[in-house]
């Protein structure tokens, strides 16, 4: 069964957000001010990724 245009459009926020997600990592990990902050986006990350692939399972 094909996605729906919600599911689709659910990927592709979720898409987006990833991609912001793993800029704002990859620049804490440079500055390394708050350690806490990459904890937090890390969680994030596998949280909208667990979310991607359940939506995806639902072909």
């Amino acid at each position: 069964m094909a996605l729906n245009k919600k599911q689709k459009k659910q990927l592709d926020v979720i898409r987006k957000k990833l991609q912001s997600l793993q800029q704002q990592l990859a620049g804490e990990k440079q500055q390394m001010d708050d350690p806490a902050a990459i904890k937090r986006i890390e969680g994030e990350i596998e949280s909208l990724t667990e979310q991607r692939r359940a939506i995806e399972a639902e072909k």
